[in-house]
């Protein structure tokens, strides 16, 4: 999407177009000449101010719905808008205070992550997103359990004390294996480990003959430990809150928008891989509506972040989705200031 630079507009068509994008924002309603004239400051006739209106929607920056005699400002308008134009309003004191202490709550990282994404569609009135952190947790204890011939149960334990299931189909020559000596030889490899790096460990021990199991064992080690360490290289886990905040009466104007837009929202996978652009670009990202495929039936824009550890490093994503009436000067700076109190909270 390629905007005219700013300096290819006059002051006079700046103001009216700043206008009209703070006005359409604030109200989620097209803005009148007649409106611009009584209270913009602008000093002009209606008349004056459609001519530059006029000129506005010629360049791409305006649109006129049907429905109205004012104008709404284009996607290619709202990018130049954030982009060149916007003034961002920080969090008051009394907003960062309340972030801070919602999410330095005590407790597993799991509730900070679900308060976090409930947060940011309480501050934004949208909904709010929360890509689980990347990282792998290490493991306590790994314990295998038949539950009929040709699948296994494993409970995988952290240190921190999350528990997560894991199922693992096996072919029928491994009905043998002693599950408990596979369990034993997991949880020895793998304590203080990610399944990842014992993934490593084991096969290694295995190439230069030390594992000490038996070929039944051996292979049910293998098969689970490979099929457990990808799920987790691939599987998104995101959070997602408030989407009845996006059902509000601008919205039930334009259901099918709004429908198009849940069932995008029930993509998780699809999503994810939208905010993966922003952990792999590390900085703010802002898509507008049809800037990314996903959200593009919908005319949905997205506000997202990555979050830090302390060492600096990447660990997630966090942000809203809405409307591409988002207050974006409010918005985008709360994203920002909330994906820095989580990186602090998860140290």
């Amino acid at each position: 999407m390629n905007s005219p630079p700013l300096t290819d507009l006059s002051d006079r068509a700046r103001d009216i177009f700043r206008l009209v994008v703070e006005g359409y924002l604030d109200s989620g309603q097209p803005v009148g000449s007649k409106a611009l004239a009584s209270d913009g400051g602008l000093n002009l006739s209606p008349a004056s101010i459609r001519s530059v209106l006029a000129e506005l929607e010629q360049r791409g920056l305006l649109a006129a719905p049907h429905t109205s005699a004012g104008r709404m400002p284009t996607e290619t308008g709202l990018r130049l808008f954030v982009d060149a134009m916007m003034q961002v309003a920080e969090p008051t004191r009394e907003e960062r205070a309340a972030i801070e202490q919602r999410l330095g709550e005590p407790g597993p990282i799991e509730r900070a992550l679900e308060e976090t994404s409930a947060l940011l569609s309480d501050l934004s009135g949208a909904a709010g997103m929360v890509m689980v952190p990347t990282r792998e947790p290490r493991l306590a204890q790994v314990s295998l359990t038949a539950l009929d011939a040709n699948r296994v149960l494993a409970v995988l334990v952290g240190e921190d004390g999350h528990i997560e299931n894991r199922v693992l189909a096996l072919p029928a020559e491994a009905l043998g294996t002693s599950l408990e000596q596979a369990s034993n030889y997991l949880t020895a490899r793998t304590s203080g480990r990610t399944l990842a790096e014992a993934a490593k460990l084991v096969e290694a021990e295995i190439v230069s003959g030390k594992s000490a199991l038996d070929e039944a064992s051996r292979d049910l080690v293998q098969r689970g430990l490979a099929t457990w360490s990808e799920d987790a290289s691939h599987r998104p886990v995101l959070i997602v809150r408030g989407q009845a905040n996006l059902l509000d009466d601008t919205a039930l104007s334009d259901i099918e928008r709004v429908r198009s837009l849940l069932d995008d929202l029930e993509s998780k996978q699809s999503v994810s891989a939208l905010l993966e652009r922003a952990r792999r670009a590390e900085a703010m990202r802002i898509f507008i509506g049809s800037e990314n495929r996903l959200f593009s039936l919908s005319g949905s824009s997205v506000i997202a972040s990555p979050y830090r550890d302390r060492e600096g490093k990447v660990v997630g994503v966090l942000g809203v989705i809405g409307p591409t009436r988002l207050n974006y000067a409010r918005v985008v700076p709360m994203v920002d200031f909330t994906a820095r109190s989580l990186g602090k909270r998860i140290g």
